[in-house]
């Protein structure tokens, strides 16, 4: 799958390899969707972001960051489902591989209810979101708290783990929908992501999305730079 990545189609030209390679990792990293053939004998752990080990100041927002920021009191309520409690929640400092090399820092945080499954994660790219709907398929542009954004649609990846010790199969997931916002109101490159999926397969609902986005988007350390 790495390969793949780092391999868009030939017939994309640079910029667009580039947005499409983002757009393809942000949706596998982030949506990873594991089969219930997992084993779930242990209860949830406590829904709170992990602590890091401190490195080295880069100046971008870190995944422990994007969690805190993510994992508000209020996020069971703007997604509609006001009774369920977070099960995990977590943050990394990943990055995106692109051909010939290049690694794109993506800081990536995550949050699982039993209904819904919502990430955050922050792509510094150099490239701007103005135009990368036509890459998306039916990527829609549009502006979301005065910045330029697309909405979008994906798939998980559905990985099923072989109780018996064999290899882990890979396939399609479940469908989900995304919203990418550039990070500054001139985008000048790099953007924010928000991805959403539900555990029961349905296509989510776009106005959750938003609604997600445009509260907790504003919260991201850096994000008043950008206005």
């Amino acid at each position: 799958m790495a390969e793949k990545i780092g391999m868009p189609d030939k017939g994309h030209n640079a910029w667009g390899q580039a947005v499409a390679a983002v757009a393809l990792f942000a949706a596998i990293a982030a949506g990873l969707w594991v089969s219930e053939a997992t084993s779930r004998n242990s209860g949830p752990p406590a829904a709170t972001c992990s602590d890091e080990e401190p490195g080295k100041s880069t100046g971008r927002v870190t995944g422990k960051q994007l969690c805190e920021a993510l994992l508000r009191p209020d996020l069971a309520e703007l997604l509609g489902t006001p009774t369920e409690t977070a099960k995990t929640a977590f943050g990394n400092d990943g990055s995106a591989g692109l051909e010939g090399g290049k690694d794109i820092p993506m800081p990536t945080a995550e949050v699982e209810f039993d209904t819904y499954t919502v990430t955050l994660s922050a792509t510094y790219d150099d490239l701007p979101v103005a135009g990368s709907h036509e890459l998306l398929g039916e990527g829609e542009q549009r502006a979301v708290l005065g910045r330029p954004a697309v909405l979008y649609s994906d798939r998980t990846i559905r990985i099923d783990f072989r109780l018996d010790g064999g290899d882990a199969e890979a396939g399609t997931g479940v469908p989900l929908r995304a919203l990418m916002v550039a990070q500054d109101a001139k985008d000048g490159g790099g953007s924010y992501d928000v991805t959403l999926w539900r555990s029961d397969g349905m296509v989510p609902d776009d106005a959750v999305l938003l609604r997600v986005a445009e509260k907790v988007l504003p919260t991201v350390p850096g994000w008043a730079a950008g206005s």
